[in-house]
């Protein structure tokens, strides 16, 4: 059953064209993810759904007695209200059981969502947890329909986790716009984008739509290199001075103008490029030992010691208010640690991406807030101008002399973000770097982290964006430890998953068989990191305390670092044998195609032997400069 429906939707936002002659339908049983760039409507479609806004042009009609309920990416409250009462009042139930039973809901609820303090004046409660108990509140409805506007923002990856289950086993229709792409693939079964004013529909979850979208793309562009081959013989045939004098000559002329008129397609950039260039990075990176931090009598972080090795991509997880927030901050200098020191070596250049924008002078214009940072930017293709690398982070040039104060939210996160790389940091802090950026920038942000010559350390809830950029996972759990997972988000989901089955098997739960140990004390990144070093990190002692296990190489690195020297002296032998031969048998094809292999192989693999002995270097000045104290 149609549910509801949009025809020749038409809207602007100041001179910003949003929608034009656009059309949506929702039925009963849908439930859809709506995608795109930050700015192009995403919000203004769901309030339109909503009848918060109208179009202005075009027609809404909803279906007769559909209940729908709302969740806006910024929840407003009235003043004075309170926790409990506020959910209930969203929510009003019959006297008697059903009332008991909706409070009982209630608490439920909000205790999922980590909301304990059921009387509290919302006014208190932070950003995070007034945008989980909007959402406590619409979930607890009997709805029709539910329009969610990125849900997932300010959850953890378990309230996350829960609330896919819940909206894969709603019965209503869903509309919601959110980054989160597990969640959109798990969820949805049609994505709807908007793109440059119009929507496309694909009924199919969001890795389908990956596939469709690449084959609309490869469609549009091959039905325009056929309209311009056409339009060549048909500009041809002009040239030949054709005269309009028969009917036959006048319907080919109104061919040729038809042909001529048509607007090309506009296809998005399916690779955009930006890799800034880096500072190099000496001996010394980020150095923590036995870090200890409390608010109050509860304990956040509990004897944490890590030394970061360059290229490292460590992810932070844990429930929202563990600490995550207050660890980057302290490598920051922004919050003082209890106990325990942080090292920042002199070379060490940090970008920090925070929650909270940086102060931003909304009167300026797009093109000044970056030249304020830089007239000209170092990067790794060469010195690009401001101009050119805002138009790289999907701000097209119409748009940059406009004022900050008419971007949207997630556009001003971009831009923010655009300005921390500009930096040429070497080291990127990273803290919820999803929230309110879309998709596409997400991705040309996890591209850039591919050759980001650095270290990255990302505190995040984005199952996708943890698995996509990191290596390692420390995990915020019991009493402020931080324990050490190799891998992504889905490894330490795994790990974590198989210690719980060892602990309920086991009479005395020991839940150390899974090679997992607490705050790093493994520290093997594995091959793909390239990093199997015994990290300078803490280990826990049977009797539950903790001591410093040293640096040290393990035995096939050992064996490794006597040799590599060598073996890179042949590989360079080898490739110079290799120009010789090539300039002697420049006529014979065949074999210059075979050197030629040849030696882009060495080379590749030559570039890999250095990157790894540079790392056995600098794991061996570490431990020679550990046993000179």
């Amino acid at each position: 059953m149609n549910l509801m429906t949009m025809e020749h939707l038409t809207k602007y936002y100041t001179e910003r064209m949003l929608f034009e002659d656009a059309a949506f339908s929702i039925n009963s049983g849908e439930k859809v993810g709506i995608i795109g760039i930050n700015g192009t409507g995403k919000s203004t479609l769901l309030k339109i759904a909503t009848g918060l806004e109208e179009p202005d042009e075009g027609s809404v009609v909803r279906n007769r007695n559909l209940k729908i309920r709302y969740l806006p990416q910024n929840p407003q409250f009235e003043e004075g209200a309170q926790v409990l009462p506020w959910v209930l009042s969203q929510n009003e139930a019959e006297e008697g059981a059903a009332q008991f039973s909706m409070e009982a809901d209630a608490r439920m609820m909000l205790n999922r969502f980590s909301i304990d303090d059921f009387e509290a004046p919302v006014s208190q409660l932070s950003g995070g947890q007034r945008k989980r108990l909007a959402l406590a509140g619409v979930l607890l409805s009997e709805a029709d329909l539910l329009i969610l506007d990125e849900p997932t923002n300010h959850l953890d990856s378990e309230m996350a986790g829960w609330l896919e289950e819940f909206l894969k086993n709603f019965r209503g229709a869903l509309l919601m716009v959110t980054h989160d792409r597990y969640f959109l693939d798990s969820v949805t079964n049609r994505i709807v984008e908007i793109d440059k004013g119009k929507l496309y529909s694909y009924s199919t979850n969001y890795l389908g739509f990956l596939k469709l979208k690449e084959e609309r793309e490869a469609m549009m562009e091959a039905t325009e290199r056929k309209r311009q081959s056409i339009l060549r013989v048909e500009i041809e045939w002009m040239m030949r001075g054709a005269r309009a004098r028969s009917t036959k000559q006048k319907a080919h002329i109104a061919r040729y103008e038809e042909l001529r008129d048509q607007k090309a397609p506009v296809i998005g950039d399916k690779k955009v490029q930006f890799a800034s260039a880096s500072t190099r990075m000496g001996r010394t990176t980020i150095e923590i030992e036995h870090l200890y931090k409390s608010f109050g009598s509860h304990r956040l972080i509990s004897d944490f010691t890590y030394i970061f090795l360059k290229n490292d991509r460590i992810g932070i997880v844990g429930h929202n208010g563990c600490g995550k927030s207050t660890l980057m901050k302290m490598i920051m200098g922004i919050e003082q640690p209890d106990q325990g020191t942080i090292t920042i070596g002199q070379t060490i250049r940090i970008g920090y991406f925070s929650q909270e924008n940086e102060y931003m002078d909304e009167s300026m214009k797009l093109i000044e807030y970056v030249r304020e940072r830089a007239e000209y930017v170092k990067t790794a293709d060469g010195v690009i101008t401001a101009s050119q690398m805002l138009e790289r982070f999907l701000f097209p040039r119409h748009v940059h002399y406009t004022r900050i104060e008419k971007l949207s939210g997630g556009e001003k996160r971009r831009l923010y973000l655009l300005r921390v790389l500009m930096d040429a940091p070497n080291v990127l802090i990273l803290d919820e770097p999803t929230n309110d950026l879309d998709i596409q920038t997400m991705t040309i942000l996890e591209d850039y982290l591919d050759s980001f010559d650095g270290i990255v350390i990302a505190v995040s809830h984005d199952r996708y964006f943890l698995d996509r950029v990191t290596r390692r996972i420390f995990a915020f759990e019991d009493n402020g430890r931080l324990v050490q997972y190799e891998g992504g988000y889905t490894d330490y989901e795994k790990a974590v998953r198989e210690k719980r089955e060892t602990a309920e098997d086991s009479p005395r739960g020991e839940a150390g068989k899974n090679g997992k140990n607490s705050a790093g004390s493994k520290g093997t990144a594995g091959e793909d990191g390239g990093q199997e070093g015994t990290q300078a990190v803490t280990a826990r002692t049977g009797d539950g305390r903790t001591h410093a296990v040293k640096l040290r190489f393990t035995f096939k690195e050992a064996k490794e670092y006597e040799t590599i020297e060598e073996e890179i002296g042949r590989m360079e032998e080898r490739i110079t044998e290799i120009d010789g031969e090539m300039a002697a048998k420049a006529s014979d094809y065949s074999a210059l195609n075979r050197l030629m292999e040849e030696k882009e192989a060495l080379e590749e693999a030559l570039l890999e032997k250095m990157e790894r002995w540079e790392y056995l270097e600098d794991l061996a000045a570490r431990i020679e400069a550990q046993n000179a104290r």
